[in-house]
């Protein structure tokens, strides 16, 4: 019984050590999380931006490092083409020599790179590696790469995404001022069917052409007047 009760308490005793490694061990997985984008399509000739983000526990520092790596598609061998460490240093030699230009922010949590003009030959993995010591033990995500030739379907497709946006809505605005013309030109028809008040300078008008009636009227009267006189003086 007694030599029980001492291994529970040698076994007590490691427990809060136990416990501060554990949590120590879960400080060193999360102190540092990158994220990237699983895949990217792209257009030959056509600037391709890729993707990463980070969050680190630490301060940025001069110490602060980002690795970015490719391997081609049923390759094994991998070939860097960006480093950076508080300076930005691109491949000078390799597939990728002075295509990939630094677009990222790492005060922003940013390590994004962009390659100009690419070709279907650049289809691969991109991996995107980031330190910041103390912090240096991380997840390492990948990217793939996808270029394509833009053809007549993506031609086809941007029309039909650029008559969505411009086209339809013109239409639409077009359509509703018709019907707003036709429910007006019905208004007017059918008020002027029923009979409605008229405003001031219609009833104006109106009264000056009887007027110029009654007085056209009364002219000829006499003039009539003034034949039959005419008639009974002979």
């Amino acid at each position: 019984m007694q030599q029980s009760g001492a291994a529970a308490g040698r076994g007590c005793t490691l427990c809060p050590l136990l416990g501060v490694l554990f949590f120590q061990g879960v400080y060193i997985v999360l102190s540092l999380e990158i994220k990237t984008d699983a895949l990217v399509r792209g257009y030959v000739g056509e600037n391709i931006k890729l993707k990463c983000t980070f969050k680190s526990t630490s301060s940025i520092t001069d110490k602060l490092t980002i690795d970015w790596t490719y391997r081609r598609p049923s390759s094994s061998r991998t070939e860097s083409i960006f480093h950076y460490q508080s300076f930005q240093y691109p491949s000078t030699a390799g597939t990728f020599r002075d295509r990939v230009s630094w677009v990222g922010d790492v005060y922003k949590g940013d390590a994004s790179i962009s390659i100009s003009n690419p070709t279907m030959k650049d289809n691969g993995t991109f991996s995107c590696a980031v330190k910041n010591p103390p912090d240096v033990h991380h997840n390492i995500p990948v990217t793939e790469l996808r270029v394509t030739e833009r053809g007549f379907g993506t031609m086809l497709s941007s029309f039909a995404l650029l008559s969505i946006l411009v086209f339809i809505p013109s239409a639409v605005v077009v359509v509703l001022l018709l019907v707003r013309m036709g429910r007006k030109s019905a208004g007017l028809k059918k008020r002027s069917k029923s009979g409605y008040q008229k405003s001031s300078i219609e009833v104006s008008d109106d009264t000056d052409q009887e007027e110029g009636h009654c007085m056209t009227k009364l002219c000829v009267r006499c003039a009539e007047c003034l034949d039959s006189d005419y008639e009974e003086t002979y």
